[in-house]
């Protein structure tokens, strides 16, 4: 198989979309970018959404500059520092959470499915022994 020569083309990202941005419980000693500490609960963080929305624009620019350009790029837009490598952190674990999450929902469909196989069998009772007791007035399944 030769590719040389082909041109690969992304899909446009949809900008009509729209996100709510919600709040999270803080997990760490430090704030992520996008959010900021409740003034009423220390252990709540409220988003920002200009920083939220800069960060996912930042993303598509990832795959054509690097790190250190996007994370400069996006401290200059936001007002709001962010190191190449708490960037590059924050992508790894967001990608990480959603392949994580893909996976989960896909052995959620396999065991749905295999639970309503499960079922089918024990409903006709294919295969299997039937065992009964000792004595000869109680007849009783154990499988």
């Amino acid at each position: 198989m030769n590719n040389i020569g082909k041109v690969w083309e992304l899909p446009a990202p949809k900008e009509d979309e729209e996100f709510e941005w919600r709040s999270v419980v803080r997990v760490g000693r430090l704030i992520p970018f996008g959010y900021k500490q409740d003034s009423e609960d220390k252990d709540i963080l409220r988003p920002i959404p200009e920083e939220l929305e800069l960060l996912e624009e930042a993303k598509k620019y990832l795959k054509q500059y690097s790190y250190r350009d996007v994370s400069a790029w996006l401290s200059e837009q936001s007002g709001r520092y962010i190191s190449h490598v708490g960037l590059m952190k924050r992508v790894k674990i967001e990608r990480k959470r959603k392949r994580e999450a893909a996976a989960q929902r896909h052995l959620a469909e396999k065991y749905k499915a295999a639970l309503e196989k499960a079922k089918k069998l024990e409903e006709e009772r294919l295969g299997g022994k039937d065992l009964k007791c000792c004595t000869n007035n109680t007849v009783g399944k154990l499988l």
